[in-house]
């Protein structure tokens, strides 16, 4: 929880101080192009993006990217508001979240969804080797591992969590990077983990069971996570956000339509071995953001006490 706040907390400073004269929006051009750097996770969800550079979508586009990992969105937040990184991948509900800390933060495209299968999405609650759980509710009072406090792990746990019939308000969730959970898991450091592709993968191979998809019990067709600017660059640079969505969609939309691809280009920046990767449940990446399933994500992450009020959800997006 301390390090979910601290990273909230650090956005906010990093806001105040760009308020005080940091522009926290300015990119660098070299030789005609763009330098964006663009802060995103190793896991499934941006493989789009890596095939989106290496076919040329966004050179084409006059962009020269920068992909730098981190932990998961709500670390990605404040990067994104000092400048350090002009665009980030992070869930919907650390950008709720994040808004509703007053951070000036706007979707400009969507990131990631799920299959909306329950059992093949590529998303998952999983548990060790020999767990006596059997559904989701059986984790009560039990350590649970997500990528980050008050994200979508969070929400989507405690939902599956409630739809199993168990007390949400009893869970133990504790703070592991995704690339982390495989060995948690198999170690049985944690009696769960809220995980995605490949890492979901990686613990079914060693032994590890699904439990439940823990997106599509949330909501159907999921919209997970999206890309986001500091509205000061969207007011400064208009056409230059223009030309990275345009991009990014066209990288999503080559990633649906090629699957090997994106089997491939994973082994570049996360540890997948390749007899593992033609077993990995791929997501969707939809042009459209299904802006209903974010309404879910809102309400849950009010519930929840994550969020404090509904959050305006409008004012997420950037017109």
């Amino acid at each position: 929880m301390r390090r979910a706040l601290a990273s909230i907390a650090a956005a906010t400073l990093a806001f105040a101080l760009v308020g005080c004269g940091g522009s926290g929006s300015d990119v660098k051009t070299e030789g005609g192009n763009a330098q964006l750097t663009v802060g995103v996770i190793p896991i499934v969800d941006v493989a789009p993006i890596y095939l989106g550079k290496q076919k040329g979508f966004f050179s084409k586009r006059n962009i020269d990217l920068t992909l730098k990992t981190a932990a998961g969105g709500a670390a990605i937040v404040p990067s994104v508001m000092s400048g350090e990184f002009q665009v980030g991948f992070s869930n919907f509900t650390s950008l709720l979240l994040a808004r509703e800390k007053g951070l000036p933060l706007k979707v400009i495209a969507n990131g990631v969804s799920s299959t909306g299968v329950q059992g093949k999405d590529f998303g998952a609650i999983v548990v060790p080797k020999g767990s006596p759980a059997q559904s989701a509710k059986d984790l009560v009072g039990k350590r649970v591992a997500v990528n980050t406090l008050k994200n979508i792990c969070d929400s989507t746990v405690r939902a599956s969590v409630r739809k199993a019939g168990g007390d949400a308000s009893g869970l133990d969730l504790v703070e592991l990077p995704f690339p982390d959970m495989p060995a948690a898991v198999a170690a049985t450091r944690v009696d769960g983990a809220c995980i995605v592709e490949p890492q979901l993968s990686q613990v079914v191979a060693a032994g590890g069971r699904v439990l439940t998809s823990m997106y599509v019990d949330a909501a159907p067709n999921l919209s997970v996570a999206g890309y986001f600017v500091n509205e000061k660059l969207l007011k400064s640079d208009r056409d230059l956000v223009d030309r990275f969505t345009e991009a990014i969609n066209e990288s999503n939309a080559y990633a649906d339509a090629h699957p090997d691809e994106v089997r491939q280009i994973l082994s570049t920046y996360t540890k997948i071995t390749a007899d593992l990767a033609p077993r990995l449940t791929l997501p969707k990446w939809p042009a459209d953001i299904n802006k209903d399933s974010v309404a879910t994500l809102g309400k849950l992450a009010t519930d929840d006490k994550v969020l404090t009020k509904a959050p305006d959800l409008n004012a997420l997006y950037a017109d």
